[in-house]
């Protein structure tokens, strides 16, 4: 049985993806994983087969029009020029998952693999879209994840539908004309449903982070976080590892994979609030959220180093709040501080501050020496925001994400065989 993942974006959209296959794997099935080439290696080390889809949407962040959209003043019109951008893009990675998914029994994709179901609709095989963020399902417990709402009331449900029906407005233009010429497939459906009925959505998260909502369907999986060994061929610089011993532990700060307008000015204000917080740091450049910096001996500045292997040694994390970076932080134990640019950000944001773990998010528009020091302080000095990361991680790490999810998988091909 051959079953074909499919996902694009950064580090944290693509890790899940792997520790899934490689659960798949193990259970028997014959796995290959598409996605952009800059991963290929942690792909195929990871003994799953790679299939190569463009990396160019994820190139387009680094672009100054991408860092405009994410973090500038004017984020709608740098939106609104990026989308022009997109379009030819679109089309690539389509005929790319297309390719990709010649042989499958079955597929399993990230939404931003945008043709999952119309692929799947014409080899005439089950599909499963999977998302750590519970924003494909819709419910009255909460507003939906990508809309910059704590509490919308009587309107959370509407929020979700809203979101739902036209989260493929970027692309849909573009992928209904793809479907009819490309597949030969008339019209264009949902692009949440697969021959009339809801794709099931799988939720790699813990649903100790987040309840599962009591008015969602069984179409709606909370399975727990899909982790994997990402320091298996790493090793530590000696620098880092120096430093590391040298003292009582560090706090992480880190915006992975998200770039600033002005780096420089950023890692300024963040040694100026680690000097006043009185705490050792460790800085991670991460891909341009953070820049080069003479730094002082209470801190030490670098690339970046597998989540897994650092978080259990420091004593809190400061980030962008990306689903994957929560979700490592949270296993570790640790306190976290998250300063969300865009996105789900917020959202994780809030459930660290709801679950005691944390203090409430710090947005990056006003992101303060004064206030993330103020939060370093009080995250380092707090015991019971301390104890209560604690039981936290201890819970996460008890979860059985993967294994979850590969039975639900199988069951739900036998039942489709059968």
């Amino acid at each position: 049985m051959r079953i074909a993942l499919q996902t694009i974006g950064t580090r944290g959209d693509i890790q899940p993806f792997v520790a899934l296959g490689v659960g798949l794997k193990s259970a028997g099935f014959e796995v290959s994983l598409a996605t952009s080439p800059q991963f290929e290696h942690f792909v195929t080390s990871s003994g799953l087969a790679f299939n190569c889809l463009p990396g160019d949407i994820v190139n387009l962040i680094q672009t100054p029009l991408g860092k405009a959209a994410l973090s500038g003043r004017n984020k709608l019109i740098a939106g609104v020029r990026l989308l022009r951008q997109l379009h030819p893009m679109f089309w690539r990675l389509a005929n790319a998952q297309w390719n990709a998914a010649q042989g499958a029994d079955a597929i399993v994709y990230h939404p931003k693999a945008i043709a999952g179901t119309h692929i799947a609709e014409k080899l005439g095989i089950p599909a499963f879209v999977a998302l750590p963020l519970p924003a494909l399902s819709p419910t009255s417990a909460f507003p939906s994840p990508l809309m910059p709402f704590t509490n919308l009331g009587q309107l959370n449900r509407a929020s979700h539908r809203l979101v739902t029906q036209f989260g493929d407005f970027a692309f849909r233009k573009v992928l209904r004309r793809w479907r009819n010429e490309k597949l030969g497939l008339a019209g264009y459906p949902n692009w949440l449903t697969l021959r009339g009925k809801p794709v099931p959505r799988l939720y790699p998260y813990s649903r100790a982070v987040v309840p599962i909502p009591s008015d969602w369907d069984a179409t709606s999986v909370v399975t727990g976080y899909w982790f994997v060994d990402d320091a298996i061929d790493w090793q530590a610089p000696a620098s880092l590892t120096a430093f590391l011993n040298a003292g009582p532990p560090p706090v992480y700060v880190g915006f992975g994979s998200l770039p600033s307008l002005d780096a420089l000015k950023m890692t300024d204000l963040v040694l100026d609030a680690v000097d006043r917080s009185g705490q050792r740091a460790v800085l991670a450049k991460g891909w341009g959220g953070l820049g080069d910096r003479p730094v002082p001996p209470n801190v030490q500045l670098i690339d970046d180093a597998p989540h897994g292997w650092l978080f259990p040694q420091v004593s809190a994390v400061v980030h962008h709040g990306g689903a994957g970076t929560t979700a490592a932080g949270l296993k570790a134990g640790r306190s976290t501080i998250i300063c969300p640019f865009i996105g789900d950000q917020s959202f994780w944001g809030e459930r660290v501050r709801s679950l005691g773990v944390g203090p409430a998010p710090i947005g990056q528009q006003t992101l303060t020496v004064e206030r993330l020091a103020s939060a370093l302080m009080a995250v380092t000095a707090d015991a019971g925001i301390r104890e209560r990361a604690t039981a936290l991680g201890r819970q996460i790490s008890s979860e059985q994400g993967v294994a979850n999810a590969v039975r639900y998988i199988s069951d739900a091909i036998s039942r489709t065989i059968s």
